[in-house]
């Protein structure tokens, strides 16, 4: 097995000590450099997992904003909308994209958890481990450093002496074979040389011991402090790479770990398409927006001195409307008149009505759909009722518990409430009569199935029956409620602007210009609302009363006249200023039947 102490050439004996510490200290160095390049590429994984966790947390916040953002409002449309199959197959749809964002940053959660904590944790202590090897090895090769020198020293100091001891001997034998000297210098001399020859003996037991010492120390420094220190950091570079290694795998396993949640919001999302059932939905619609008015009838061929007409069922809009009439200006006082409003007015000047804003009695709808609304009304009032009258029971069974058992409660504490339960059923009863009342008024006028049956025949018959000039009026009547009123809205709010009084169908025909003669019907742009009482006597100009509500067909052309409508044929000019105009803001000039 390969080992780092290996990096470093092993030297026995004192000849070449220093050769073996500058290469200890070369693959030191080296070996240092690689363990911080180790730990930086530690940083490095740690830095790009945690950028990775914050893509998965942006991301899965930008998907459930994306389906917040289009999550049905809670507004009059959301009962609407899920009726049909394919809004509640998106609405579906949003909700698993929303689970499909949480398993995002379950991804998130989890690379932040198992890898970013744990990494972080652990080079904190690579870090130490680190430290503390390199700085034995730091201490260890200053000891050796250390005790090389204070080796060179004996060595030194061993050679020195021995020099002096060399000389201190020579200079002895020429004092002794000088025979001019005196035996106290010879003597002198021989001590002398005796001191340094002693003295170099002690400097070489010195320097002999301390080599022996040094080399040890030595051996002891490359075969063992060195190699335990390198051994460590091997350990600790294999550990950091096996750590790298299952944080790895931890990182696409918490990616496998959410693959079967995600399918199953997949498969929920597929799953919801396939609900769509798209003639379903064509039929919600019909029946949504089913009117309960029978089709007209067949149009007679005139010749050309007479006005188109066509023969009308006795259900058709025209003829209902005028029956309505008829009842309904029997039933009213004189002088007060109830304007009923249409929802079906498509104005430019977005002319409609808000949500609750209509009839009690939703006479403002299609028979059709004012039945459904009054069902639907009843079906509520009922649930109220039944609501109410199980509370009745549950306080009555209480007061007979308190008869029974005085010491549980007082009964007469019970009375005001079912007192008050008492006054909101008769409320909710008489309220439920009224709706069964419009409701079977409804339902009697309208059409049944044998009357639908037998139309081709009636349709036959009606081919060669003469109709009045009314029923042409009729059909050529702009856009209105089948009692002539309408609705506006202005300043941006939803209002009933004015209604409409009843006009009750007429036949005659007053004078007009040639050129009223000559031209087509022209179409309505707007409403507007007589001020000020007008008499119209001229040629050309038509009568009005005060508050009354007429169509506007022409404009002010700066001549101070205003050409108005009051049915499809009784027109004129008004004055400009007598009135309050309230134009479509893009109209195209064009009239809508129903």
């Amino acid at each position: 097995m390969f080992h780092f102490s290996r990096l470093v050439d092993l030297r026995t004996g004192p000849q070449i000590p220093r050769r073996s510490n500058l290469t200890f200290t070369d693959q030191f160095d080296n070996l240092e450099k690689h363990t911080q390049w180790g730990i930086e590429f530690v940083e490095k994984y740690t830095k790009f997992v945690k950028e990775r966790s914050e893509i998965e947390t942006n991301y899965a916040k930008q998907i459930r904003n994306l389906s917040k953002k289009y999550q049905p409002k809670k507004n009059s449309r959301e009962e609407d909308e899920s009726k049909y199959t394919f809004c509640r197959a998106f609405l579906t749809s949003l909700n698993e994209l929303n689970d499909y964002a949480g398993q995002h940053e379950v991804i998130a959660e989890n690379l932040t958890s198992q890898i970013i904590t744990e990494l972080s944790r652990y080079l904190l202590e690579l870090k130490t481990e680190r430290k503390t090897s390199f700085h034995d090895g730091r201490k260890a090769q200053q000891h050796i450093e250390s005790s090389w020198k204070q080796l060179e020293s004996c060595k030194r100091k061993f050679e020195r002496d021995c020099k002096e001891a060399d000389r201190a001997q020579q200079y002895f034998e020429k004092m002794d074979a000088d025979i001019n000297v005196t035996k106290a210098d010879v003597e002198k001399a021989r001590q002398q040389a005796q001191m340094r020859h002693q003295m170099a003996s002690d400097s070489k037991g010195d320097y002999s011991s301390y080599l022996q010492k040094f080399n040890q120390e030595q051996n002891e420094h490359y075969f063992t402090v060195i190699p335990n220190i390198f051994q460590k950091l091997q350990d600790m570079e294999e550990k950091r790479i096996d750590r790298l290694g299952v944080c790895m795998k931890t990182f696409a396993d918490v990616d496998r770990q959410v693959l079967p949640i995600v399918g199953k919001c997949l498969d929920g999302m597929t799953k919801a398409a396939e609900s769509i059932e798209p003639t379903t939905d064509s039929k919600q619609v019909v029946e949504s927006f089913k009117s309960g008015f029978e089709p007209p009838g067949d149009v007679d061929f005139e010749d050309y001195g007479q006005a188109m007409k066509r023969t009308v069922s006795e259900t058709s809009l025209s003829n209902s409307r005028e029956a309505k009439e008829a009842k309904e200006a029997k039933e009213r006082p004189a002088g007060k008149s109830k304007g009923k409003l249409w929802p079906f007015i498509k104005n430019k000047n977005k002319l409609s009505l808000k949500l609750g804003s209509g009839p009690e009695d939703f006479s403002h709808l299609p028979p059709e759909q004012r039945r459904k609304k009054l069902q639907g009304k009843l079906d509520d009032l009922n649930k109220d009722i039944q609501k109410e009258m199980d509370q009745r029971d549950a306080l009555t069974k209480m007061k007979d518990v308190y008869v029974k058992n005085p010491q549980m409660g007082d009964p007469a504490s019970v009375d005001p409430r079912l007192s008050e339960i008492g006054q909101n059923i008769e409320k909710l009863q008489f309220e439920a009569q009224k709706f069964e009342g419009w409701l079977a008024e409804v339902e009697e006028k309208m059409p049944s199935k044998s009357d639908t049956n037998r139309r081709s025949g009636l349709y036959e018959n009606q081919n060669n029956t003469t109709v009045s000039n009314n029923c042409a009026q009729d059909r050529e009547r702009p856009l209105s409620s089948p009692d002539g009123s309408y609705t506006e809205e202005q300043n941006s709010e939803t209002q009933v602007k004015a209604n409409i009084n009843p006009l009750p169908p007429t036949s005659s025909t007053p004078d007009f210009d040639d050129e009223f003669d000559d031209e087509e019907t022209l179409p309505t742009i707007g409403t507007c609302k007589a001020l000020y009482p007008f008499e119209g006597h001229n040629e050309g100009t038509i009568s009005v009363a005060e508050g009354e509500l007429l169509y506007v067909i022409e404009e002010d052309k700066g001549d101070g006249w205003t050409r108005v409508r009051r049915n499809e044929e009784e027109e004129g000019y008004v004055p400009t200023s007598y009135v309050e105009v309230f134009l479509e803001t893009n109209a195209k000039g064009a009239m809508t039947y129903i």
